[in-house]
């Protein structure tokens, strides 16, 4: 039996009841996050954690916990579920009232749920890399917010899905900007380039760990937009998430990257990243 939480409680999951009310199931109103766990160990908690307080800032949603109690009640929840390697997933809602584009007056107590996956790291995807398509990036302008209201990335993810790809790299008008559940990033000629952090992309924490990364391994870094055309030209591509980690993109809609072969900055990306999630 596996346990979730709910509020401040850990819980068996089938003792979980979410009101039919919860603005997060009738309106997508809420946040959410998602944590690496490494043999029992997180990775890069706190900057997650950091990013659903931002998130909730941004719609002015106030979450009932500070970020030290919310730490440790996911801490509580790894350990009552003996995770080994996997994520826990958690987000916050709006709470329970009346459905109502408006937010409640006075505002109701937000609901906080989580529950934990074992799953492997896909090394198999890290060794021989992914393909990709390209697709219009049809989301709304508020990518910076960790939004549970999916729907956009979820009709772009399951297009790259029915191709036989593992996502989709997505542009507006014409610029890249991420994929439908990652970023994505380019090396050309020993430089490393990457979409701005601003609100049409997510600031992913695994995003900032390579830009660490390409920092300590001398791969010099610009945070500048690309366009589709340069896709082609493009000697190395990454995807990044928590669970995608450092992964390589082979091919994309059918045209080889690189011949098909993983790349040497991307391998050092990776070992620089594994040298991280080791020393945990």
């Amino acid at each position: 039996m596996s346990y979730v939480l709910y509020k401040d409680q850990i819980m068996k999951q089938d003792e979980v009841v979410i009101s039919q009310e919860d603005r997060g199931y009738q309106l997508g109103d809420g946040v959410y996050e998602v944590v690496k766990v490494y043999d029992g160990q997180f990775f890069t908690a706190k900057e997650h954690i950091d990013r659903l307080y931002a998130s909730a800032d941004k719609i002015s949603l106030v979450i009932p916990y500070t970020k030290d109690v919310l730490h440790k009640l996911l801490h509580d929840l790894v350990e009552k579920n003996e995770l080994g390697t996997g994520h826990v997933y958690f987000q916050v809602t709006r709470g329970v009232a009346p459905r109502n584009h408006i937010f409640p007056e006075p505002a109701v107590e937000a609901i906080l749920t989580a529950n934990v996956t074992e799953n492997p790291r896909p090394k198999a995807n890290f060794e021989n890399g992914v393909r990709v398509i390209v697709a219009e990036d049809i989301r709304w302008s508020r990518c910076d917010i960790k939004s549970i209201s999916l729907l956009g990335a979820v009709m772009l993810k399951q297009q790259a899905h029915a191709a036989g790809c593992y996502e989709a790299i997505l542009h507006r008008d014409g610029v890249v900007t991420e994929c439908s559940s990652s970023n994505v990033l380019a090396i050309k000629d020993g430089v490393l380039y990457t979409h701005p952090a601003n609100n049409l992309i997510l600031n992913g924490i695994t995003r900032q760990v390579i830009l660490q990364c390409a920092n300590e391994i001398g791969l010099p870094i610009k945070e500048e937009a690309f366009r589709v055309e340069d896709i082609a030209m493009m000697d190395e591509l990454i995807v990044s998430s928590t669970t995608s980690e450092v992964t390589p993109i082979v091919e994309v809609d059918g045209n080889k990257v690189n011949g098909g072969i993983v790349g040497e900055w991307t391998r050092k990306l990776q070992q620089a990243f594994n040298a991280k999630v080791e020393a945990l």
